[in-house]
């Protein structure tokens, strides 16, 4: 017999977005009722099939400030010594690290703290940890779910497993948590697959987790001091070559286990020649061998797993009906780039301020559900065309150098500023992203890689990391204002106008020198050049107006209202400090008298 169950929040789905969503709901709402529905036993999760989870700036924040979970992630998971990549200098001979590939180092520890995860351990000690506070776990199936129209009630049907109970549970905000299950994406057909809205991505998916492997074989006896200052194991390693490209996440120290995969294009790779494990060994070992010799030293192969077709891209994720869709049961793209959780943080954060302002009756959430709603389908649609054209680029070290440093200039000149100033819970910003669509500058960058590679050219190796690549000792991985160090965290109050128009500006330098580099004067003057050229100009100046009408909006605020008051209350500060007695006993009088004559 089933029971019954009222909640303000059904989230189906007890993984990685599941569990961030009910704890950030917990966080930011007093005693609001969440339950999870999850089908696993306790040890079903910690054995967990995933990749293992590259975090980067977004997802960092998020799970430290958002989550408040930056101890634990200090105390149980790896740090994560930024993204580092590497191209065979030629192929089939791909012995040593060192010696046969060119490759791009983080040379220092991220400003930002980022992390390598095992999901199991994490989804684990997060479901954990939501059972403590409060949260109720349904251990089942979601066997049914129906959503009422507008703000009526919503059903959900669940079959118990692992003794769990059977129930029927009904909520007044329903989320989709379920992943590649597809649970609002089947019932709403809202899922889109189709090659035009993935831009053309074609790929699938095969991975190893290995336990035991042996450092060294990768770092060949530690890491190079004469070119990082930080480990080069515990990066996340990208090995780059033709219509492919593979992981290397170390993602437990104690037990030497690394993630090895690889997203593979199927137009040059088909799926049957990586689809199980002896033949994604094989070919790491013929095309990276010197990665396959670290794989070949691990004491056993944990599991494998192959996606044929992980790409998709939701229409909806945040329905007037009061039901969300987050992480992959919205989209994903590639791996490239480590953005899983950070997607997810974005997708969280709004899904948790739309339920805040439906529960508090403010009149405006009908315009925050809809704008928040085509923001981060906008994100989606851009994390897919990130991936644009890779099959044609990922082999080819210029290009793709070229490519990978375009695309943090915008991670580190945009959205990671966006997110940390909450600049994507603004309807007004929102609204002005969107509007401002940068896919087609994009594309045409894209273009002019293809061109440079058939025509046989080289505009050498851009390496983001450094500051000697650009312009005035720029790199994209700095910060164009100075938020982190004044601690800028309150929403709305970082400078992203700012940002944004520094960004624009540093485009117009990145695309001319490549231009340069790429196909001499003619490519420099070509009318397309400076057609794009008066566009990124034209942004930039109007971003600025923006920054300047910000900076006075913003004129009597400051840049930390703690740091703020404690300025204040140091104002009265006397420069006098006294210690006082720890004895704790009191002196005689005789010992008073000659402490006073002495000081006397």
């Amino acid at each position: 017999m089933s029971s019954e169950h009222h909640f303000d929040v059904v989230i189906m789905g007890g993984g990685i977005g599941g569990n961030m969503q009910a704890r950030h709901l917990l966080r930011t709402i007093p005693g609001i009722k969440v339950a999870v529905i999850d089908p696993r036993s306790d040890e079903r999760i910690a054995s967990v099939h995933k990749i293992g989870e590259s975090t980067v700036e977004i997802a960092a924040i998020f799970m430290s400030q958002e989550l408040g979970l930056v101890d634990y992630l200090l105390e149980n998971h790896p740090p994560k010594c930024g993204l580092a990549f590497h191209w065979a200098k030629e192929a089939g001979q791909t012995d040593t690290l060192a010696d046969d590939y060119f490759s791009i180092w983080p040379p220092r520890f991220p400003k930002v703290m980022t992390w390598q995860i095992h999901r199991g351990t994490f989804e684990r000690d997060l479901t954990a940890m939501n059972r403590a506070d409060g949260v109720h776990w349904f251990m089942g199936k979601v066997k049914a779910f129906e959503v009422g129209a507008g703000d009526l009630p919503n059903t959900v049907r669940v079959k118990g497993t692992h003794g769990g109970e059977d129930a029927e549970l009904s909520c007044d905000h329903l989320v989709d948590a379920a992943g590649r299950a597809w649970l609002t994406g089947k019932k709403f057909d809202n899922i889109r697959q189709d090659a035009e809205s993935l831009y053309g991505l074609n790929t699938g998916a095969a991975w190893v987790r290995v336990k035991g492997v042996d450092p060294e074989l990768f770092q060949e006896g530690g890491a190079d001091g004469e070119r990082v200052a930080t480990s080069q194991f515990y990066a996340t390693n990208h090995w780059m070559g033709e219509g492919h490209w593979l992981w290397q996440i170390p993602i437990c120290t104690e037990t030497h286990t690394v993630s090895v995969g690889g997203m593979f294009h199927h137009d040059i790779i088909p799926g049957a020649q990586v689809g199980r494990k002896e033949k994604l060994l094989d070919f790491i070992k013929a095309n990276h061998h010197a990665l396959w010799k670290m794989i070949d030293s691990a004491d056993e192969v944990v599991d494998f797993i192959y996606w044929k077709k992980p790409t998709h891209l939701c229409k909806k994720m945040f329905s007037s009906d009061n039901w969300y869709a987050i992480g992959d049961a919205a989209y994903f793209g590639d791996a490239f780039y480590s953005l899983g959780i950070s997607t997810v943080a974005i997708a969280v954060t709004s899904t948790t301020e739309l339920i805040r302002a439906k529960m508090a009756d403010e009149p405006d959430v009908e315009t925050k559900r809809e704008w928040y709603d085509k923001f981060n389908v906008y994100f989606g649609e851009t994390a897919l065309h990130l991936y644009r054209d890779h099959d044609k680029h990922t082999g080819h070290a210029s290009a793709m150098s070229w490519r990978i440093y375009l695309e943090y200039m915008w991670w580190f000149g945009m959205w990671v500023p966006m997110f940390i100033g909450r600049w994507h819970l603004d309807v007004e910003m929102c609204q002005a992203i969107v509007g401002n669509c940068e896919k087609p500058y994009l594309k045409s960058f894209y273009d002019d890689l293809t061109r440079m590679i058939e025509q046989g050219g080289n505009a050498g190796l851009m390496d983001p990391y450094r500051a000697d690549q650009l312009i005035g000792g720029y790199h994209p991985t700095t910060e164009h204002v100075h938020f982190l160090e004044d601690a800028e965290f309150a929403p709305g109050r970082l400078d992203l106008y700012a940002s944004l128009s520094k960004t624009y500006m540093l485009n117009i330098v990145f695309l001319l020198k490549f231009q340069w580099r790429a196909f001499g004067l003619l490519g420099v003057l070509s009318p397309r050049t400076l057609r794009r050229v008066a566009h990124l100009l034209r942004l930039g100046i109007w971003i600025k107006m923006g920054s300047w009408r910000h900076k006075f909006r913003q004129r009597k605020l400051p840049a930390n209202a703690k740091f703020a008051k404690q300025a204040m209350e140091f104002q009265g500060y006397a420069g006098t400090a006294e210690l006082q007695d720890w004895s704790g006993k009191e002196p005689p009088e005789g010992a008073k008298k000659a402490d006073a004559d002495a000081a006397a």
